[in-house]
């Protein structure tokens, strides 16, 4: 990681991830950085919602607000987990020129996609991330599943 601040910022989305994990849901977290300041913070809340977008980056994204297309252009996003489809889409629409990934090894999303639009992704491999994610899809197989949309049985 680059420095001090992206250790805080990091630690900040895992506090994120074990929220939605006492809230019954999938310990995925994520924070939004603007010129070294968190103006977003989000987890996911797929079953807490009953939604099938609410992503730990869309809603912290959600949770930031509008901001000019310049600003997004200056933040870091931090995700306890490599961003989907989805959420790794968010951050090429809006600019995002860089994304610090707790872990990637339960999930790997397009990661050589969004490096090859430009994006700096830094895998930081933190092993709280590693095991939030081992202990939940120890624990709950069907939600982890059905969160990736494949039945496990693939």
């Amino acid at each position: 990681m680059k420095d001090q601040f992206d250790s805080a910022a990091l630690d900040a989305a895992v506090a994120e991830a074990r929220l939605g994990l006492e809230e019954g849901g999938i310990p995925i977290g994520s924070v939004l950085v603007l010129d070294g300041e968190i103006v977003g913070r989000g987890h996911n809340r797929r079953v807490q919602r009953g939604s099938p977008i609410h992503h730990a980056e869309m809603d912290c994204l959600e949770n930031a607000g509008r901001l000019r297309a310049e600003e997004y252009r200056r933040c870091t996003i931090y995700s306890t987990l490599s961003p989907c489809d989805m959420c790794s889409g968010a951050i090429l629409l809006y600019e995002i020129p860089r994304v610090v990934i707790g872990e990637n090894v339960s999930f790997r999303g397009p990661e050589d996609y969004t490096r090859s639009r430009g994006v700096e992704l830094v895998v930081v491999d933190d092993p709280r991330c590693r095991e939030l994610m081992r202990r939940f899809m120890a624990e709950r197989p069907e939600l982890w599943f059905e969160d990736i949309g494949v039945t496990g049985e693939d």
